[in-house]
């Protein structure tokens, strides 16, 4: 009896985690619009999001000091591309789409992801795109143009960025799956990801000025910062990493499928940011063909 259960109840908390990381992934659009509200713009979000998550994990350092002295320019070069890309860019376009389309519609057009992975697995990883993955992703084209027709069929900035922020997301996991093919572990790549795009933006003057612009604000402003580094990243990427060591991947992607609900259900209840019937016709398509799309691939 004791063999059955162990197993049963490790999995079970594996899929918690994830869950409880998609809910701190989707509070990600609250936090930004509360810093908006306050007068930062999105470059400046962005900014404190990565910079003050990248000043956390500078506790991994010393475990990973031994590992950085080992890598090549080649390896290097990957984990600076994903981090600038992944991470930087699809921060910096995903907030931005939030300051103007809203959280709902900017998180439904983040994760028409598995359309652009499609494509880019093909063209960076050489895989083959299979027929259910191909009807899926038109399902998930379906869904953004009633996103967009609900929202008087207007394609504004703030759709094209969101769609951007889309590709970024994509790149990210396919760029990391080249960056774990050097044999780096999940901790490396996460560290990477948060550190290089902080080093790079430390060398704009624009990151003091921000944080100097932050020191001027109500105490909230610094509590929003805290929530959007620590409950918007450093957590979730903490318990996503931990439960992959419960379960597998291809099961852990089935359930971050709770971020985007998450997002448009915060949206509605606290930032007043309701959809149109057409909008939530679009939003269940594309979150229904990510789930199906996570679902074929276990």
């Amino acid at each position: 009896m004791h063999t059955t259960t162990t197993p049963n109840r490790t999995l079970l908390i594996g899929s918690l985690q994830v869950i409880m990381a998609g809910i701190c992934w989707g509070t990600l659009g609250i936090f930004s619009t509360q810093l908006g509200r306050l007068g930062l713009d999105s470059f400046a979000i962005t900014t404190l999001r990565i910079v003050t998550a990248g000043m956390m994990v500078l506790v991994l350092l010393p475990s990973l000091y031994r590992t950085f002295l080992t890598m090549r320019a080649k390896e290097w070069l990957s984990l600076i591309v994903q981090s600038l890309i992944g991470v930087l860019g699809m921060t910096l376009c995903y907030f931005y789409a939030v300051s103007q389309v809203g959280v709902s519609m900017a998180v439904a057009l983040l994760y028409t992801a598995p359309v652009f992975s499609l494509v880019l697995a093909k063209l960076i990883l050489g895989e083959q795109i299979s027929l259910k993955s191909a009807l899926l992703a038109i399902v998930a084209v379906i869904g953004v143009a009633c996103l967009m027709a609900g929202d008087t069929f207007s394609l504004n900035m703030g759709v094209a960025v969101g769609l951007l922020s889309g590709l970024c997301y994509s790149l990210y996991g396919i760029l990391g799956k080249k960056a774990m093919s050097f044999n780096h572990s999940t901790q490396m790549v996460f560290f990477s990801s948060v550190a290089f795009s902080a080093i790079a933006l430390l060398f704009l003057p624009q990151t003091f000025a921000t944080y100097q612009t932050v020191s001027t604000l109500p105490m909230q402003a610094w509590a929003y910062v805290i929530g959007l580094s620590l409950v918007g990243t450093i957590a979730p990427f903490f318990l996503y990493m931990t439960a992959l060591n419960k379960l597998p991947a291809t099961t852990a992607s089935v359930f971050t499928i709770i971020e985007p609900l998450t997002a448009i259900i915060l949206a509605i209840a606290l930032l007043g940011q309701p959809l149109l019937p057409l909008q939530m016709i679009g939003v269940a398509l594309i979150i229904g063909a990510t789930l199906a799309n996570a679902l074929i691939r276990r």
